[in-house]
């Protein structure tokens, strides 16, 4: 089973919103929330604007673009109550 980074972005237009890390191209990292970058149009970006939030998603989160929401959206609320 593979497991899919969630990392934090640091700079530009989807800075402090959480992403799942779909692969690497170039030199970039590919990322996605099921949003505003779905799963088949991953968005490079820069690893040096990313930040690893310590938490991972595995295969069956990444099936659908509702699911990925669902579960970076229970990363989101993990990361709040981790700073209670």
């Amino acid at each position: 089973m593979k497991t899919y980074l969630v990392v934090k972005s640091a700079a530009g237009r989807d800075k402090e919103r959480l992403l799942a890390v779909v692969g690497e191209s170039d030199g970039r990292v590919l990322v996605c929330d099921g949003k505003e970058r779905p799963i088949e149009r991953p968005k490079p970006k820069n690893k040096k604007h990313l930040v690893f939030t310590g938490q991972c998603l595995n295969e069956e989160e990444l099936n659908s673009n509702k699911s990925l929401r669902r579960a970076l959206k229970r990363c989101e609320i993990k990361e709040d109550s981790s700073y209670v």
